[in-house]
């Protein structure tokens, strides 16, 4: 059975639970380079910063919870059989709010792999173990399985999310910018395909006046009341 909803979100759902989002003021790269810590290049550089950077990074992360938001969203799977969330957030907030479809766009914070054999773990440490760092059976230097800038996203989580969107009714975008491609284009897609396309966000967006819904406000506030608005949509179609 085809899925009847999807839920796209970005970093504004995060910063609700207090993680800071890298274009925002006091965000997570102010002070940071990006090219020390969040390049393929920065790695070959300095293995040992940009590991205790992300590992900085999941320390902080198990100090903030998922929201409201991100509670409502894994809600909505009782109702809406299949649906799924696409996320360009790496913090693994939705699943610890009990999600279980989500597509990482971005990758995870919680997992490493390797670059020579593609081998790929689960890896929720928050310190290096003997002050190692992370090595793959095959030899090499394990890293952070985010994409870094500079990359390409995973083909096969961007080819997931564009099949999702064109066979939803109703995609709900939560958060998110709507400025940064590809993932900006998913609802793009999901217009053309014919579904109903819902937008929570604090500010307007490219994408605000396509919507069929625009709903102005915090991610927290306006989804554990939308499950209805969301139903009518649905059964609407």
């Amino acid at each position: 059975m085809n899925p009847l909803v999807a839920v796209a979100t970005g970093a504004g759902i995060s910063a609700e639970s207090g993680v800071p989002t890298f274009r925002g003021s006091g965000g997570l790269w102010n002070g940071r380079r990006v090219e020390d810590v969040a390049t393929p290049q920065a790695f070959v550089n300095d293995p040992e910063n940009v590991w205790g950077f992300y590992l900085e990074r999941r320390r902080n992360l198990l100090e903030v919870k998922p929201n409201a938001g991100h509670l409502a969203i894994a809600a909505w799977q009782e109702r809406f059989e299949g649906l799924t969330v696409i996320t360009q957030n790496v913090d693994g907030l939705h699943q610890r709010a009990g999600s279980k479809r989500v597509i990482e766009l971005h990758g995870t914070i919680w997992a490493r792999h390797c670059n020579r054999c593609q081998h790929r773990e689960d890896d929720f440490s928050t310190s290096l173990i003997n002050n190692c760092l992370p090595k793959c059976k095959c030899g090499e230097l394990m890293r952070p399985s985010v994409v870094w800038f500079g990359e390409e996203l995973p083909e096969k989580s961007i080819a997931d999310a564009f099949d999702i969107v064109n066979m939803v009714k109703v995609l709900v975008v939560v958060g998110t910018s709507n400025a940064v491609y590809p993932a900006a284009a998913l609802p793009i897609h999901a217009l053309s395909a014919g579904a109903t396309v819902i937008e929570v966000n604090p500010e307007r967006t490219s994408l605000s006046s396509k919507a069929h819904l625009f709903i102005q406000g915090a991610a927290g506030k306006i989804l554990p009341e939308l499950e209805s608005k969301i139903a009518e949509f649905v059964n609407r179609i």
